[in-house]
């Protein structure tokens, strides 16, 4: 069981997942494309006597904003980082300055690199490249210098009235002081209590207080972020997402959901088993045997993934165990370093450098004692030179052991790149960056536990599949329409297509939609649930992680194949793996500086994702879901 966990917004390169509360400093640097794909180093065309002095000015100003890049994006990192691992007011002022003062840059340079226009054509590909990048490389800021102002001061208050939200409740005794509860502290509640109106509290308690408080805020957000990418030439924060992605917008969008298509069979299957267990479970005047399920069912706080309703939902009672707690949990066996130890003893595995010293100094592992701070986990470079971080409030749970293993695939990403210009400090997609640690889980299999010393047996038999594959799914294939929707939600919000009065409602019909989750009380237009999701007053682009949910089978299956694994795609490990170590160190140093579509087919053989591998991964799981739920009407 483990939650996805994000980048911190302000870059691509800050690094983090998809399902706790995240901070979001500025925008982030490189994003992984244009509109258009690159052409390659042979469509170079031939330049003039006339585009000689532009050419050569335009190499010049790519090598003068590398140097003027790499000081705003520190200076919003650091900031970002002191803010996010100590929420004051005086923190929370300076992030909002250096997030405007970057904005700002970007803004400017992205203007005056438009000159270079008539001979990009001309220009050597990694010129080329970076200037294309250049469009995509944070949030523009408005024209208007007082409006550039107010959306870095949203953009933190929104961040901070996050990381600082709490669910408070009277006291149980007269003159007793009242019990608050932060977003740790609520998960907690929602994986473990099987009580409905003990869910509803704390999911109805996390919804009202932290969404509704920025309702406001986050209207006018969208209204200023517009004018931002509006003065770069988009038609919105939207399309600008959109175009981020080495391809057209419209061509994006449509691949996107074509992604889903092809894996909505599935989850439908476990959308199925997992509705008719929770009727029986809390009865039909709870979850209905046809219908959505209620959201605060799923033991998170979103219902992205479900792995906390695993023993719920277990296929074989009764086999040995894949859940690794019990030996995380044992006194004294593990604390908060040596579970990022194990961690780091995988990626040296495959022949990847250990972890700079600095890491271990400037990480945070739990939140410091007395100061707020967000514990939504990240991955840092800070500095942009091999400055690596994490930053999390780690629990001896197998899910949390798994979110330490994603989070390093982020700062081993930033570590084989950071050499590269800034604006390559980047995956070669979003999707790429979270793709990397969740690639190196699939390899976490009972074998590799019981090597580690956290399994006593790594047994092996069909109902030990399904089981390990159940809860592989409740976190993974649980995810893809949550990982759809969010930013389907926003492109529309962003494009105007709906209007704030309606920003509710198309939120929770995009969610019956796409997931088959509905809320369990009625919800106004008044609300803004929305924003009990870190990533949306982040500023979080989050289409990454549906990418990233895609393209780890695929890494994964062309890993094993390098590997020599001839067995089913499901039993492979790489750990160890030299050879699987050396292709995927390659595609690693590639960062931004060219199409993802070109490193994607260095790695795979493949130019375009594929859900195929996804498929193969769990096609035992599905054959044993379309048995288990024949006789029963499937969809909602």
């Amino acid at each position: 069981m483990r939650k996805l966990f994000v980048i911190p917004a302000f870059l691509a390169a800050a690094c983090s997942s998809p399902a706790k509360p995240d901070t979001t400093p500025p925008p982030n640097p490189g994003g992984g494309g244009g509109g258009e794909v690159t052409p390659p180093t042979s469509d170079v065309a031939p330049a003039t006597n006339n585009d000689a002095a532009l050419i050569a000015e335009a190499q010049q100003f790519v090598a003068d904003m590398d140097k003027e890049l790499r000081k705003v994006y520190v200076d919003a990192s650091q900031a970002a980082w002191t803010n996010a691992t100590d929420i004051t007011p005086e923190h929370e002022k300076a992030e909002a300055a250096m997030g405007a003062e970057q904005a700002k840059t970007i803004t400017r340079l992205i203007k005056a690199s438009r000159k270079f226009e008539p001979v990009l054509s001309k220009l050597d590909p990694q010129t080329r490249r970076q200037l294309t990048l250049l469009k995509f490389s944070g949030q523009p800021a408005p024209d208007d210098p007082k409006q550039a102002e107010e959306l870095a001061q949203v953009t933190a208050e929104m961040g901070s009235i996050y990381g600082k939200g709490k669910v408070c409740t009277p006291p149980k005794k007269k003159g007793g002081k009242e019990e608050c509860k932060d977003i740790t502290a609520l998960d907690k509640v929602l994986q473990k209590s099987r009580k409905p109106d003990e869910l509803l509290a704390v999911w109805k308690g996390w919804h009202d207080n932290v969404g509704r408080a920025e309702r406001d805020l986050f209207v006018k957000f969208v209204q200023l972020a517009n004018a931002g990418a509006q003065g770069v030439g988009f038609k919105d924060v939207g399309a600008m997402w959109k175009q981020g992605y080495d391809m057209p917008e419209e061509s994006f969008a449509a691949e996107t959901e074509k992604l889903y298509t092809q894996l909505k069979p599935l989850y439908t299957q476990l959308h199925c088993y997992t509705r008719a267990k929770l009727n029986k479970l809390y009865g039909d005047k709870v979850v209905s045997k046809t219908g959505p399920i209620p959201a605060h069912l799923t033991g998170n706080m979103w219902a992205q993934q479900w792995g906390w309703m695993y023993k719920e939902l277990e296929p074989f009672p009764g086999q040995p165990g894949i859940d690794v707690t019990p030996a995380l949990e044992k006194p004294g066996a593990y604390d908060e370093k040596k579970m990022v130890k194990v961690a780091e003893a995988f990626y040296t595995s495959l022949g990847f450098p250990a972890l700079p010293d600095t890491f271990w100094e400037r990480s945070m592992f739990q939140k410091p004692a007395g100061k707020e701070a967000v514990c939504h986990a990240s991955a840092w470079d800070v500095t942009f030179n091999n400055d690596l971080r994490i930053k999390m409030c780690i629990q001896k749970t197998h899910e949390e052991l798994d979110v330490i293993h994603h989070e390093l695939g982020h700062n081993y990403y930033f570590a084989a790149y950071y050499k590269k210009p800034v604006i390559f400090q980047s995956g070669a997609n979003d999707g790429f960056h979270e793709a990397i640690g969740d690639t190196v889980v699939l390899s976490m299999t009972p074998g590799y536990f019981k090597e580690k010393g956290l399994l006593a047996k790594a047994e092996k038999n069909d109902k030990i599949t399904i089981n390990r594959q159940m809860a592989t799914a409740l976190d993974k294939v649980a995810f893809l329409p949550w990982g759809l929707l969010v930013d389907k939600w926003r492109w529309d919000v962003f494009s105007g297509k709906v209007k704030p009065e309606e920003y509710n409602k198309h939120w929770w019909d995009l969610r019956k939609q796409y997931q088959g989750i509905v809320p369990p009380v009625e919800r106004a237009a008044t609300e803004f649930d929305p924003g009990a999701k870190y990533h949306v007053p982040g500023n979080v682009a989050y289409m990454r992680y549906f990418l990233a949910a895609v393209l780890q089978f695929q890494f994964h299956r062309a890993l094993c194949q390098k590997a020599g694994h001839t067995g089913p795609l499901h039993e492979c490990s790489i750990y160890g793996n030299k050879d699987a170590g050396k292709a995927f160190w390659a595609m690693l140093e590639k960062g931004a500086s060219q199409p993802w579509q070109d490193t994607l087919f260095e790695l795979t053989g493949q130019r375009e994702m594929d859900a195929t591998a996804m498929l193969e991964y769990f096609a035992p799981l599905q054959k044993w879901l379309e048995e288990q739920n024949k006789g029963q009407t499937c969809g909602w």
